[in-house]
């Protein structure tokens, strides 16, 4: 498996509509990022329009860095949970497209899935 190659398909692919935030992220978002509660709706959906209400098609913090096909997250240090723990199952970057993913990886999915787990120990939550 290799390092993200910051190739943003994960953000592109769950941009539009695939993304939800804890009551915990919207509330520290309210009272000290409220550039980035502005694009919460009431009812909790993330990502959508401060004026219109209607959902956004892409995520408003991702931006492709000029000249290359790398992307980069305004608000990386506050994004919300599905973000920060993406990827979590090969299953999942298989479908995505995602570019960590070497020929190997899809000849031993399982012991890809240890890899994965193991490089992404320190992002996850702890099990309960």
């Amino acid at each position: 498996m290799k390092a993200c190659n910051q190739c943003g398909k994960c953000c592109i692919n769950y941009s539009d509509g695939g993304l939800s935030a804890t009551a915990e992220e919207i509330a520290h978002w309210e009272a000290y990022r409220p550039d980035i509660f502005e694009y919460v709706s009431e009812a909790g959906d993330i990502w959508v329009d401060p004026t219109t209400q209607t959902p956004l098609r892409r995520c408003p913090w991702l931006r492709q860095v000029p000249g290359q096909s790398k992307y980069t997250c305004d608000i990386y240090a506050e994004r919300p949970g599905d973000c920060r723990y993406y990827p979590v199952a090969i299953e999942h970057m298989i479908a995505d497209g995602c570019e960590m993913l070497e020929a190997h990886d899809l000849k031993r999915p399982k012991q890809a899935q240890r890899e994965l787990d193991r490089l992404m120990a320190d992002s996850r939550p702890p099990l309960e």
